[in-house]
């Protein structure tokens, strides 16, 4: 059931509305179900509607006349609730809405249960699956009425209803949602032939110059060059930038002005200070003066860092998780903008339904995920590969952190959190499977020869014996042999790559476990082989460590032996 709640100041034009047939044609039998007292006039059941209507109207009004004439009283003395059932449920009674009604009276303060005092109400029903209730906001001591935070708290009785009756209960959320484009900004889209509100379209734009920016001044001026944008940034006296509002070019009112929209108005963490808050956390690329560096390479450096979300989702105190959900959000933002034109469609569905993950009442420690986020920024600048391996790579990685966020939403009840990552993770499936297909079969196609094979495939049986057989008969095999092929061509120890994939996750859930330990060992393998005195040291760390293992810092990269072996649902 959702509510909708609004104030008036007419009583009479909301009452004519309520009862009307001609102008509302879904209206059918209006009728009371309930009112304050029980004896309320009821236009829809008189033989004589217009009499019944104006003393309805009177009765409601009774109150507010009289504090008027004190001096007192609300200028928009009318207050409106609509509630409505999901399409799915059942049709209820009329003792059962007017049930329902006296519920939301009484938990919105405007009618509490044995108060005599409570406010004067009616519960119309025109329709078979809402009611209308009509009030007036002037108790019976002529002081106004007392429902703070009524729809909130409306909201959380319709939730405790569809409990008892038995109804669909909706997904709720925590105030951090987006606000939603109003029906007139809809209409106006559908007339321009537009998919998406102006509201949601800007929404988009700054989200994703978020992700491609390093500084808030860069943010500044990336959004200030988006062809077909409007910006204007206020300043303080000091000149330091105070925020910024946001237009599209053509969007205008009635007299011609830009539609003009404060980044809090498209997000709530789209204000300029939050975003400050955000860029300001973001690690900047290490110096090289002299150039000699080994410059990383962004899909492998964004999959490492990708790869230890889980561990601080599961680790971490919940601000820290917070802030590498929105890091990892930022990362979807930015993979349109790389991405090959035909994976572009499904990665932005991804990254706008995970927006709604990447907040919740949870306040984010931005400077925690320091390192997710400059991983990211260096995404900017990477092709997706000859064959476009490091894209897939990462989705493949990526759908493991949606999973992940799934779990650490549910486990603190954040339903539409959980409903968006479980959005998101439909639209990345589809992605990783488009994005994996030709750089798979490209591995496929360079398969080592029929000896060495065998010879890798006993290394596989040694390492996972328990799913041995299972990844030899996988169609992704020959793509994963001439991963360890290459691996082992490079000076790599083929059981020490498998044993380091292997402790990283666990294949016991894998839809595919070929295709897990190939991109494993693809991003392992792209690190120089280690030195005969780093086995050494490994070995004897191996050795001696304790069950669970070293964990993992933010901060670098993670250990072959340091990652405690556990399960991820099935992808």
């Amino acid at each position: 059931m959702i509510a909708n709640i609004g104030s008036g100041k007419s009583t009479a034009g909301l009452i004519w509305y309520l009862f009307d047939t001609k102008k509302a044609k879904d209206h059918t039998d209006p009728h009371l179900v309930a009112s304050w007292d029980g004896f309320a006039p009821d236009p829809g059941r008189s033989d004589d509607f217009d009499t019944a209507k104006k003393l309805l109207v009177a009765d409601l009004d009774l109150r507010v006349k009289q504090a008027r004439r004190l001096g007192r009283g609300p200028k928009q003395h009318v207050w409106h609730c609509s509630i409505r059932a999901a399409p799915e449920d059942r049709i209820l009674s009329d003792d059962e809405w007017a049930d329902i009604a006296r519920h939301i009276v009484h938990a919105t303060g405007i009618a509490p249960e044995g108060d005599p005092d409570g406010c004067r109400w009616v519960a119309v029903r025109h329709a078979p699956d809402h009611i209308h209730i009509a009030a007036t906001k002037v108790r019976g001591d002529l002081n106004p009425a007392r429902h703070w935070h009524d729809y909130l708290n409306a909201d959380r009785e319709l939730a405790s209803i569809e409990k008892e009756y038995g109804l669909r209960q909706l997904v709720r959320g925590d105030r951090t949602a987006a606000q939603r484009p109003t029906r007139a900004e809809k209409e106006k889209a559908l007339r321009t032939g537009h998919q998406q509100t102006a509201r949601e379209r800007l929404r988009t734009t700054v989200r994703t110059v978020v992700a491609a920016s390093t500084s808030p001044e860069e943010f500044i001026r990336v959004l200030t060059g988006v062809e077909g944008v409007l910006v204007d940034v206020q300043h303080f006296p000091s000149g330091d930038i105070r925020g910024y509002k946001i237009a599209l070019s053509g969007d205008t009112n009635a007299q011609g002005q830009p539609i003009w929209f404060s980044g809090s108005k498209l997000a709530p963490d789209l204000s300029y200070p939050q975003i400050r808050q955000r860029l300001d956390a973001t690690e900047a690329p290490p110096a090289d003066p002299t150039g000699t560096r080994r410059r990383p390479d962004p899909w492998h450096q964004a999959t490492a860092a990708t790869e230890r979300i889980p561990h601080h989702l599961d680790r971490a105190d919940d601000e820290t998780a917070q802030a590498h959900i929105a890091a990892f959000g930022e990362a979807l933002d930015a993979l349109p903008l790389i991405a090959p034109d035909d994976l572009r469609p499904q990665l932005r569905q991804a990254a706008t339904a995970f927006e709604r993950a990447t907040r919740s009442r949870v306040r984010a420690r931005h400077d925690q995920a320091r390192a997710l986020r400059g991983a990211v920024r260096a995404l900017r600048t990477a092709p997706a590969g000859d064959d476009g391996s490091g894209l897939a790579m990462f989705l493949d990685m990526a759908l493991l952190a949606v999973i992940a966020t799934i779990r650490w939403h549910r486990l603190r009840h954040h339903d539409q959190q959980v409903a968006a990552a479980q959005q998101t993770l439909g639209h990345l499936r589809a992605a990783y499977g488009q994005a994996a297909a030709a750089p798979l079969a490209a591995l496929a196609d360079r398969r080592p020869p029929t000896d060495k094979a065998a010879r890798l495939a006993q290394h596989i049986r040694t390492v996972v014996p328990d799913h041995g057989e299972t990844v030899l008969t996988d169609p992704a095999w020959p793509a994963l042999a001439t991963a360890l092929s290459e691996a082992e061509a490079a000076g790599h120890n083929v059981r020490h790559l498998l044993q380091s994939a292997t402790r990283q996750r666990t294949l016991d859930d894998a839809r595919s476990p070929a295709e897990v330990l190939t991109w494993r060992i693809h991003r392992l393998a792209h690190r120089p082989p280690p030195s005969d005195r780093a086995l050494a040291a490994q070995a004897r760390t191996t050795t001696t460590a304790r069950p669970m293992g070293k964990r993992r810092t933010e901060s670098g990269p993670a250990s072959t032996t340091s990652a405690p072996t556990r399960s991820a649902p099935r992808r």
